[in-house]
């Protein structure tokens, strides 16, 4: 079986937004064309790969397995294309990453990226999500490796992710009716602070701020410290914190997104060469050191009216 690059990475580009249209205008294509590369890629591999109507879009079993399959066939053709051309791509790419991606996702993506794109000169920033688009629109830097709320609906979707609650374990962290939720989070704007807040509002939870952050180091050394509960993307969270479970009360953080921002501007084959190496990684994100649970028979922080 051949898979052209353009159908599989249209294909890539569906599944991950789970949207005809939001593809066209990330692909920069039109929309019978889109339909058109997913028909033919059906075809080829014959089976349904989507399963679509007037309201949505669905991966289908055979889909999901192709979206990891898809990551790998552009990722090799890209490093064949590089070892295939003269001198590859070429260019400077100002790049922006968020502090907690850089601590974790990044080096490993960037260190492939530049053995497959010698010719491209890297200049990396790391800052907070904010600043980072800010600095896209206004054309400092080139791209930006961050997160969203979900379903924001900027830049190419790479990940959706579904955050969590953590702490550190032994730290003895209660509350209660008397005791509000002891909260560690960024300084606003932040995403993840608004979905704590609004989701423990919600709850009918109490809880105050003991500690506000600036960057991802201060979140870990504040939780380590057992100052109180902080908020990572599942795939982020350290394997020496635990992910506390709906058994203890708390309320569900719901999910964010991991996106590609670019300049309109910016050099498009550095950029696309970045995508590629950014998306071909993806499905090998797991928690850094494998998830663990808040101990499930303790009671010790555990929200009034729940079950133990």
């Amino acid at each position: 079986m051949v898979f052209p690059p353009e159908q599989v990475r249209t294909f890539l580009a569906v599944a991950q937004s789970l949207s005809f249209t939001q593809a066209a205008v990330a692909l920069r294509l039109g929309q019978p064309t889109v339909s058109q590369h997913i028909r033919k890629l059906e075809q080829a591999v014959g089976r349904p790969l989507l399963v679509r109507d007037t309201r949505s879009v669905t991966l289908t079993v055979d889909g999901e397995a192709m979206v990891g399959f898809a990551r790998s066939i552009l990722a090799a053709h890209a490093q064949a294309a590089d070892y295939f051309t003269d001198a590859g791509v070429r260019g400077r790419l100002r790049l922006g990453v968020t502090d907690d991606l850089a601590l974790t996702q990044v080096p490993r993506i960037l260190r492939d990226f530049r053995h497959l794109n010698p010719g491209i000169t890297l200049d990396l920033t790391v800052s907070q999500g904010v600043q980072l688009q800010r600095r896209v629109e206004s054309g400092h830097i080139d791209a930006a490796f961050l997160k969203t709320p979900a379903g924001d609906g900027r830049g190419r979707l790479v990940r959706r992710d579904r955050l969590v609650w953590a702490a550190a374990e032994g730290t003895g962290l209660q509350w209660d009716e008397e005791r509000p939720v002891p909260l560690i989070v960024y300084q606003a704007p932040s995403p993840s602070r608004a979905l704590a807040v609004r989701a423990l509002e919600q709850a009918g939870i109490r809880h105050r701020v003991v500690c506000t952050v600036r960057g991802v180091n201060a979140v870990l050394a504040a939780t380590r410290a057992g100052l109180g509960l902080a908020i990572f993307a599942r795939s982020l969270l350290p394997g020496d914190l635990l992910e506390l479970p709906s058994s203890t009360g708390l309320p569900e953080l719901g999910e964010i997104d991991l996106v590609l921002l670019t300049n309109p501007h910016a050099p498009a084959e550095p950029v696309e060469a970045l995508a590629t190496a950014i998306l071909a990684h993806t499905n090998r994100i797991r928690p850094i050191h494998g998830t663990r649970h808040w101990p499930t028979e303790s009671t010790r922080a555990r929200v009034p009216g729940t079950r133990p």
